[in-house]
């Protein structure tokens, strides 16, 4: 018992080693590409759930483009949980507080699961009226009925697979983040055609095959847990909801719920006005969303890796530190967001002519739209970078606002307004407009957040920024 616990607190003190003395391109890499492979893999799998469901036919790809922001709603209370506790976590463990790290993790785990309970019964008993809400129509409702009522329910793993995701990563051990999610995804890619083709069971079968990986990269966070190889204790004893516990998470973690209801919001959106298109429309906006997705989620698996570096760095004061995070940060996702920009803009219509039996529309919308967002994402890692880094020093309030442009406060009016004047046009090319519009005001957001940065290192003992 003393040898597993010598070792346990060895593994603690290499982590914290990694957050507060390793050289930043160093920390990035053992942080954030662990993280970005495990989201890019996470996010490929849900491009060959549409891929192998594509070529079931157009209805069969308009349902799981219907269903898939209901179960971003869902995931979403595993980052209100995690993501706000993740944030708080890294600025304890950076003041070398282990004793309230313990009590936020616990309270985050055990909250997120009963919370996602709830809102999944909720999901499930109101569940046709949501998918017409969602933009479901009447040949695509009866696919996507089906393939929510499934896909919805096994979500429940998604929730604590999102949780944990965060916790582990603001401790330090990303690779256990990547073997998560790498070994869900790659079962996925393999049960899959099984399940939809070799099976017959269609779409049924691509919410099979989701479910079953979602439960086996549960399996390897409760092995991470069970081996008490993580410098948290997970007990449901120390679930804690005092004021200040509960302020923290929710300071971070509602701006990332709302973020993420934003992105369904924004989805739904398009998938209702495409839907005066046909389901064509509504399928070439399906696949473009998956294929952007593959984009952003890998940025955002890298800056996961950047946020408890940034918690880290500012709890310690260590603000050299801290901007050199931001500049390497800033610097690489943005070369891969223009690689992967001027691949989907150089080869749209060959890219979106792989998910369909040949529906030449459908590959027009795609192609169409996905070149305007190709384009676009160049600009998304500079945003994210900023928009992470205001939730990691405890600024809810400047992190909620530009967290939320980008698919709400910019893109919304757009996406509205612009198809009365432009027609099919401006649902493709809303998205690529508030891309433009959230960075624009990222920049003028970042520059007073410099100056005070500044201000804090010649004053150490000034108050704290997120005051």
């Amino acid at each position: 018992m003393n040898s597993q616990k010598r070792g346990t607190e060895k593994h603690a003190l290499q982590k914290m080693e990694l957050l507060g003395n390793a050289s930043i391109p160093k920390a990035l890499l053992a942080m954030g590409i662990p993280t970005m492979i495990g989201m890019l893999v996470n996010a490929f799998y849900n491009l060959v759930d549409a891929y192998f469901v594509g070529g079931l036919g157009e209805s069969q790809m308009g349902a799981i483009s219907v269903v898939y922001p209901l179960g971003q709603v869902v995931v979403g209370l595993g980052l209100l949980f995690g993501n706000g506790a993740a944030s708080y976590i890294s600025r304890l463990l950076g003041r070398g507080d282990k004793e309230n790290a313990d009590k936020v993790v616990s309270t985050a785990l055990y909250s997120s699961m009963s919370v996602g309970a709830v809102i999944i019964i909720i999901s499930m008993v109101f569940l046709s009226p949501i998918l017409k809400l969602l933009g479901a129509t009447d040949s695509i409702l009866p696919y996507a009925a089906t393939y929510a009522r499934l896909y919805i329910v096994s979500c429940i793993f998604n929730v604590f697979n999102v949780t944990m995701n965060n916790i582990v990563t603001s401790e330090g051990a990303a690779k256990t983040t990547m073997c998560a999610l790498l070994t869900g995804a790659i079962l996925n890619i393999a049960l899959d055609p099984l399940f939809i083709y070799m099976f017959d069971l269609g779409v049924a079968g691509a919410a099979i095959a989701t479910a079953i990986s979602q439960v086996v990269s549960t399996c390897v966070y409760l092995t991470y847990i069970l081996r008490k190889k993580s410098v948290f204790h997970f007990r449901m004893r120390d679930c804690t909801y005092t004021k200040e516990i509960m302020s923290e998470i929710f300071k971070i973690g509602i701006p990332t719920l709302v973020f993420q209801i934003l992105t369904s919001i924004s989805i739904s959106l398009i998938n209702n006005a495409a839907g005066g298109y046909g389901d064509s429309a509504i399928a070439g906006m399906g696949v473009v969303t998956r294929l952007i997705s593959m984009g952003s989620l890998s940025v955002f698996g890298f800056i996961k890796g950047f946020q408890p570096i940034a918690g880290y760095s500012y709890g310690a004061k260590m603000f050299d530190r801290l901007r050199e995070a931001i500049k390497t940060s800033i610097l690489w996702s943005t070369v891969f967001c223009v690689v992967f920009g001027l691949v989907l803009a150089l080869f749209p219509a060959a890219i979106v002519s792989r998910f369909t039996k040949g529906d030449a529309e459908m590959i027009r919308i795609g192609a169409t739209s996905l070149r305007a967002n190709g384009i676009s994402i160049m600009l998304f890692g500079f945003y994210t970078v900023y928009s992470s880094l205001f939730l990691a020093l405890g600024k809810g309030r400047e992190g909620f606002f530009l967290g939320a442009c980008r698919q709400g406060i910019c893109f919304i009016p757009v996406i509205l307004l612009l198809p009365i004047v432009w027609g099919l046009n401006g649902i493709l090319y809303a998205q690529p407009i508030a891309d433009v519009l959230s960075a624009i005001i990222t920049v003028f957001m970042a520059i007073p957040l410099h100056q005070k940065l500044n201000e804090m290192q010649k004053q150490p003992a000034a108050i704290s920024i997120t005051n």
